[in-house]
């Protein structure tokens, strides 16, 4: 059973808020479970960022459901271009996220559900929610097999993933969320979850590959909304509240003051390519051009997601030095990013000499940096 109601009014009776300008009175303690109506993972993402920032959490738990539109997610210490497939992404238009909690990379789409539980630091226990969300689960279909593992992960037949976690520990606040595996789509999954990237080195924190199946597969006859509801009633049995789950929308400003800053930060390239901690790109790619193949030897230093250093090592018969090291003087100071470099090699081109076979090994050359990328 889901309700809708007014979260401003919610919160009104319900929590007590840090910021004064969003002016809510003080009340009572108990629980408060709501769901986003937006399926936007940067919205969503940022309604975690909100509630921990904004809401005293002292006296109140609440718990906030969420779905997202195809989209990965990757930890706040993970390296993007080792962790999936962006070149994949972009052709399917799959958004890339990067979250305020660490751990590893995860797929969403409408087939998962997404969980954050929030407590205060102290209140803090990742295990107790786990086993909160498979009691819920055994209650609505008591023949599934299923454990909470000590890497905190959710098994089902002691062998698939169907859960996996995070966290963020500030001050005083903290929160765990973590995917419930419906109906995903396991190929689209398999394939963006895959980096196609050689060469890479990097301290970044990796994913743990996992072998994982969905909840559908076990009973065709669940949907994300019966697990929604099931996790719903069993939090709100637990916290002796009413099951009431409250709808919100997370773009509204009255209810969420700032909420959309929030949101244009969690998209901008700063954050999501920026973030990605230190490292190098050392690798080879083969061109062939008029019945002849070459190698190519591309060696990178990536900083802050900008090209900090970079070597091209071709034969000089190939190309002209001086308009390889143009390029690398560009490249350097610039977005590890195929935008980026594509534009970066149109505008050099339009200062070569007007020679058709310089032009082609030039964008043959400009194409495969890329493809790095």
């Amino acid at each position: 059973m889901v309700l809708q109601s007014s979260f401003k009014n919610c919160l009104q009776l319900s929590c007590i808020l840090r910021t004064p300008k969003a002016g809510f009175r003080d009340a009572a303690s108990g629980g408060l479970i709501i769901q986003s109506l937006s399926n936007d993972v940067y919205h969503n993402l940022a309604v975690e960022d909100w509630i921990h920032d904004h809401m005293n959490l002292e006296n109140r738990q609440v718990l906030f459901l969420w779905r997202n539109s195809p989209a990965v997610v990757i930890g706040r210490h993970q390296n993007p271009w080792q962790e999936c497939n962006l070149k994949l992404m972009r052709q399917k238009n799959i958004k890339l996220a990067r979250r305020r909690s660490g751990g590893g990379t995860v797929y969403h789409d409408l087939g998962n559900i997404n969980l954050t539980f929030f407590t205060t630091r102290k209140k803090y226990e990742r295990m107790e929610n786990l086993k909160l969300v498979v009691k819920a689960l055994k209650a609505l279909r008591p023949q599934l097999n299923i454990h909470v593992t000590d890497r905190y992960d959710i098994l089902l037949d002691r062998q698939y993933k169907i859960s996996g976690t995070a966290a963020k520990l500030g001050r005083t606040t903290a929160y765990h969320h973590c995917t419930l595996l419906c109906n995903a789509d396991k190929f689209v999954l398999s394939d963006v979850l895959k980096s196609p990237y050689k060469g890479l080195k990097s301290n970044a924190t990796p994913s743990v590959p996992a072998s994982v199946k969905n909840l559908f597969e076990e009973d065709p006859s669940l949907t994300c909304e019966m697990l929604l509801d099931a996790i719903a009633e069993e939090y709100a049995m637990q916290h002796q509240i009413d099951h009431h789950i409250t709808l919100i929308n997370p773009t509204d400003e009255t209810m969420l003051p700032g909420i959309n800053n929030k949101s244009k930060e969690l998209q901008t390239w700063e954050w999501i390519y920026g973030k990605t901690p230190k490292f190098s790109v050392s690798t080879c790619f083969n061109m062939v051009y008029k019945d002849s193949a070459l190698d190519v030897k591309v060696d990178m230093d990536v900083k802050h997601g900008r090209i900090e250093a970079c070597n091209i090592d071709l034969p000089e018969q190939w190309l002209p030095p001086a308009l390889c090291s143009e390029l690398v003087k560009s490249l350097s100071g610039s977005k590890f990013c195929p935008n980026e470099t594509t534009a970066l090699s149109s505008t050099l081109l339009r200062m070569c000499p007007q020679d058709d076979e310089l032009h082609s090994k030039w964008n043959l050359l400009c194409e495969n940096m890329t493809m790095l990328m």
